[in-house]
Parts: C-alpha cells; structure tokens; sequence
C-alpha cells in the first residue's frame, strides 16, 4: 500500500455551494476513513482548502477514489493536487 496526500483548493465563489454539499461530502469522507481508504485529512488555510491522506496501491486508485467525492462531482474544487508521500516516522500511526 502507498500513500497519497492530495490538496484541494476552493474558490471563495464556491462557498455557498460547499455549504450546501458539505453533509454528502462529510459522509463520503466518513465512509472511505472508516474502510480505511481516507488516513487522516481536514481543511488548511482557513478552510481555502483542505489536505486529505489517502491509502491505495496507486495513484490512479487515489485519484479514482476522489473523483467520488462530491465536491469533486459537483466541480467544487478550483485545484486538486497529489503526491506520492513515502512516509518513514508514523507510517504504523496511519
């Protein structure tokens, strides 16, 4: 297994609409933490975006797994980014 962190970052624009789809992507993200897909995430800078830790044997698996998430589905998210992260002190904590 890998791990991925990937960032989102929003629009200020979007922020009406996040409130609205926040509950169906609070319960996505509770979903893929509790099959232990999401390790750890939460939001950054204020709540301009968020960074969440995914667990997967690849980058396309990471990244097909986000395309589920409902803000990514309702085109939420001005900028996605991902990253293989090696972790070396804590890995057993994930």
């Amino acid at each position: 297994m890998n791990f991925y962190a990937i960032t989102y970052t929003y629009s200020p624009a979007t922020s009406d609409a996040r409130d609205r789809v926040r509950p169906t992507h609070v319960e996505f993200l509770q979903q893929r933490f509790e099959n232990g897909e999401l390790r750890v995430s939460g939001p950054v800078d204020s709540g301009a975006g968020a960074l969440l830790v995914i667990g997967a044997e690849s980058e396309q698996a990471a990244l097909a797994l986000m395309d589920q998430d409902p803000f990514a589905r309702e085109g939420l998210i001005e900028q996605r980014e991902i990253r293989r992260w090696d972790v070396f002190f804590g890995k057993d904590k994930l």
